[in-house]
């Protein structure tokens, strides 16, 4: 329990996301893991494919709390396919009830050809304004992730977290935020610490990896010791969401963040 500890006395509190850090390996071994190693917050992508019982279970069983998984991928930049949309998030809602979740991750789809990004863009507030209701009834707060369109996603049509923070701010709701995940961003803009000090009130979640390469956070560019100092400091009360690919074995990189997280920023 001593990693456990020692992100407790620095306020640094993690979710694992085990489709990616434990990409490959069984679910509930994962959990098992994740608990043995201090954590206490995971989360997910899918729910339609998961035994959302077993993870009621589990979770209560090891004392663990789900921070976050998706709502079904129904375009929002599409006028379209709203209903559709809604009836997922409906869905979805139900789920994060069983599961005592309250954070719900939303893409918006890919840019549409023939149609402009200011329809499109005004699809996706429309849209987002439209999940008001049901997401006040419950709860929960719907965080919209921009990702990159030069490595992973392209195509997508939410890249920017400029523009990402915009969308927030025009829907005006405490229950729709930003995913910020800091490995997309890295790649589409960069600015990292000055963007989320600017714009920490309408982060909701945070996503985490290196780059390049979507590893371990001590792998690449990013200064993670400095941006996870500054997250500390600011007014954010969530968790920061591990979303990498491990090159070394799950429990061997977990541990290494340990020390990431007690160094001081440069």
């Amino acid at each position: 329990m001593i990693l456990n500890q020692s992100m407790e006395r620095n306020n640094q509190k993690f979710s694992i996301c085990v489709d990616s850090v434990y990409s490959g390996r069984d679910f509930f071994e994962s959990l098992e893991e994740i608990n043995q190693l201090g954590f206490t917050h995971f989360e997910f992508w899918s729910w339609w494919n998961k035994d959302i019982k077993r993870i009621a279970k589990e979770k209560k069983r090891l004392n663990l709390q789900v921070s976050s998984f998706c709502t079904k991928f129904v375009s929002l930049v599409d006028a379209s396919k709203r209903d559709d949309y809604l009836k997922g998030l409906q869905e979805t809602l139900t789920i994060a009830k069983e599961l005592d979740c309250k954070i719900i991750i939303t893409q918006v789809g890919d840019e549409l050809a023939n149609v402009s990004r200011k329809e499109q863009y005004r699809n996706v507030v429309n849209g987002l304004k439209a999940c008001i209701p049901i997401l006040s009834e419950a709860g929960v707060t719907l965080v919209v992730e921009p990702l990159n369109t030069l490595v992973d996603h392209p195509g997508y049509y939410l890249y920017s977290s400029d523009e990402g923070f915009a969308i927030i701010e025009e829907v005006n709701n405490r229950h729709v935020k930003l995913l910020y995940d800091i490995y997309h961003q890295q790649i589409m803009e960069g600015h990292l610490i000055s963007r989320i000090l600017a714009n920490i009130d309408k982060i909701g979640h945070f996503h985490a990896a290196g780059n390049p390469g979507r590893h371990e956070l001590d792998m690449g560019e990013i200064h993670y010791p400095s941006i996870l100092e500054h997250i500390k400091k600011s007014s954010y009360k969530g968790v920061v969401g591990l979303e990498y690919f491990p090159v070394d074995d799950p429990a061997a990189g977990l541990n290494k963040l340990r020390n990431l997280t007690i160094r001081r920023s440069c």
